[in-house]
């Protein structure tokens, strides 16, 4: 059993949500949850940012890429295909964040404000990656939402999926920014 105390620093730790107003585009590190796309559209549709950007490669689940997967929800929830920003390529968050980036440098979209839509779980990597490859000046807004695991913070720690899918989060961290005495790294 997780004792009560460290449930809630993992919890504070992984679990980031900050709330924003308006962004100049809203960003959705790939995946294959419908509920990234549903959640951005709610927020597009609310005016709050005039883009959204999905990423992601290829996925073998889906036979398709993940772009292609968000997109289409994307259509599907009304959002207008002029309004989805592509980018393909990327294999992990960090690429997603450095291939976001180029995107949106290419269109000449500012990068002041961003929001990200994103798994609850997925949050805290989430924001290290964006905020390792934007300008530092950039200020980023992030919008968990449960994904189709049902992970959420008040819930993670109750059962095996959520405790694995968490605890890797925190281990992925390390592997993407953890500092080595070694520096061959």
């Amino acid at each position: 059993m997780i004792r009560p105390q460290l449930i809630e620093q993992m919890t504070n730790f992984i679990f980031v949500e900050t709330k924003g107003s308006h962004a100049d585009v809203i960003l959705i590190p790939g995946a294959d949850h419908r509920q990234l796309m549903e959640t951005a559209a709610l927020i597009y549709k609310r005016g709050l940012a005039p883009f959204i950007l999905p990423s992601g490669g290829f996925n073998t689940r889906l036979q398709t890429t993940e772009w292609a997967y968000l997109r289409q929800s994307g259509l599907a929830y009304g959002i207008p295909d002029a309004r989805i920003l592509k980018k393909d390529r990327a294999t992990h968050t960090l690429d997603n964040a450095r291939f976001s980036y180029q995107v949106l440098q290419r269109e000449q979209i500012s990068v002041k404000a961003v929001l990200i839509v994103c798994k609850a779980c997925h949050a805290r990597r989430v924001l290290c990656s964006y905020q390792s490859v934007f300008p530092a000046e950039t200020t980023f807004f992030i919008s968990p939402c449960v994904d189709r695991f049902g992970i959420t913070r008040d819930n993670w720690f109750q059962s095996a999926v959520g405790i694995k899918r968490t605890m890797a989060e925190v281990s992925k961290i390390e592997r993407y920014f953890g500092l080595s005495m070694d520096n061959s790294r």
